[in-house]
């Protein structure tokens, strides 16, 4: 193998890694991106929760019977 023949192979693996790397580093925004608004929704339920537990007493989201059954 002439050193040309070595530097085109290693020019040809290096562009395969730069664009697996560009499509990883696509993923990896993409999850992070969905994993706030995940943890964002997240967030709200747990106000919204908050909110109802302050209203009504904890025992409202508890599923407990009324005390008349």
């Amino acid at each position: 193998m002439s050193p040309t023949d070595r530097l085109d192979s290693i020019e040809e693996k290096l562009a395969h890694l730069e664009r697996a790397l560009a499509e990883i580093s696509d993923v990896v925004a993409r999850q992070q991106k969905q994993l706030d608004a995940a943890l964002d929704r997240n967030q709200r339920l747990m106000d919204k929760v908050s909110a109802l537990e302050s209203d009504f007493g904890p025992s409202a989201t508890a599923h407990e019977k009324p005390p008349h059954y």
